[in-house]
């Protein structure tokens, strides 16, 4: 990519620029445009590269486990998962996954849970997985009907989970599940639960347009040590949200990433491609798009890093975290529709460039919040600061 000029901006200091630039040139050697056939294999070998060369200590927090620092950076979060996403959408995805998978552990596990898994997932040495919706409670999660009772030390859970990434190659898994306290979303619970717990099972393996490791989880009487639950008991919602507080911002960063190379492909084709006597960049209608284009990337990533700036100087951000998922996940599927089009045949061809960010963007105006629940997180806010 050649403009870089948005490093320059006064959310970042230096170490996130210099970040930047040493992991560029690492994915450009090891991930740039990498796909193939096994999405299972290469989740995994993606895991173990990420992890081997460090970049994974940044989506876990505390030095003393394995993290680049004692808090999670949301800046440094976000501008590696716009990186990886503009070279390879399953790089950010392994990245990504091991952050939100483990993010619970991060804040809320006790020392024994922290010792025991966040070090193996800054190594790539453990796949982590977040396990929240159910077939009737996506956006709903007070809907859960997974339910965990407890038992002397331990915890029976029973019921399923749906739609969860990393199903089926990951090591542990973090678990909501009605506990009961409470009506509604104050009654659920978080839990630890590994892959080889006795009652726990891969129920199906879901396949998405653009392939990742995904599934149905079923539990039937899967007993769970009571020091494997994160959080006191009916702080499960409260868990949950605190994690995706911390990576809803990055999701918007990682569309960034979409976006910015859909512009490049069709920067480079539209100047390349003769039409006419001329080349495709000559025409003003291409002018506009191009434009148009440019203008939503930007207007993005300003959104993007407000939000994880704010972040970082400790302040609240589930407005700023909201608009900044809506516009970026929106503006990138606006910018690599058009990019598509300006390719004409050739971006409908499967695993040319913009075909595959096609393919990419369009989950990620769905997941962590669909736009529409966005939407509702925002008007809540304005009318709650009104």
């Amino acid at each position: 990519m050649g403009d870089k000029s948005y490093l320059e901006w006064p959310f970042f200091e230096a170490r996130h620029t210099a970040l930047e630039r040493e992991l560029d040139a690492w994915a450009a050697e090891h991930v740039r445009d990498a796909h193939g056939s096994d999405t299972d294999a290469q989740c995994r070998a993606l895991v173990r590269a990420l992890g081997e060369a460090g970049w994974l200590r940044h989506a876990v927090g505390g030095t003393a486990y394995g993290g680049a620092q004692d808090a999670i950076d949301t800046r440094a979060i976000c501008l590696i998962r716009e990186t990886l996403a503009r070279h390879n959408g399953l790089a950010d995805f392994a990245f990504a996954m091991q952050g939100l998978g483990s993010g619970a552990v991060s804040l809320f596990g006790s020392e024994a849970n922290k010792q025991a898994y966040l070090a193996r997932v800054a190594k790539g040495e453990a796949i982590a997985a977040f396990a929240l919706s159910e077939p009737q409670a996506g956006s709903d999660v007070a809907a859960m009907q997974c339910a965990a009772v407890r038992d002397g030390d331990a915890y029976i859970l029973d019921g399923e989970k749906t739609w969860i990434s990393n199903g089926g190659i990951a090591d542990f898994y973090v678990v909501f599940a009605r506990t009961g306290e409470q009506p509604g979303a104050r009654g659920i619970s978080a839990f630890i639960v590994d892959q080889d717990a006795p009652g726990f099972e891969i129920a199906e393996r879901i396949n998405v347009i653009a392939p990742h490791p995904l599934a149905r989880l079923k539990f039937s009487g899967c007993r769970i040590p009571a020091g494997q639950r994160l959080g006191e008991a009916g702080q499960g919602f409260k868990v949950a949200m605190a994690t995706l507080d911390v990576f809803r911002t990055s999701v918007a960063a990682a569309s960034l990433g979409f976006a910015r190379r859909a512009l490049d492909e069709a920067l480079a084709h539209a100047q390349g491609r003769k039409m006419f006597g001329q080349t495709l960049a000559d025409f003003q209608l291409t002018q506009a798009k191009l434009a148009q284009m440019a203008t939503g990337v930007d207007a993005s990533a300003l959104l993007t890093y407000r939000a994880a700036w704010q972040r970082d100087q400790g302040r609240k951000v589930t407005r700023e975290a909201a608009m900044a998922k809506m516009t970026a996940t929106e503006t990138a599927q606006q910018v690599i529709d058009a990019a598509v089009q300006m390719f004409g045949g050739m971006g409908v061809v499967s695993e040319h460039p913009v075909e595959r960010l096609y393919r990419e963007i369009r989950a990620l105006r769905i997941y962590e919040g669909a736009t529409e629940v966005q939407q509702l997180i925002i008007a809540r806010e304005l009318l709650r600061e009104g």
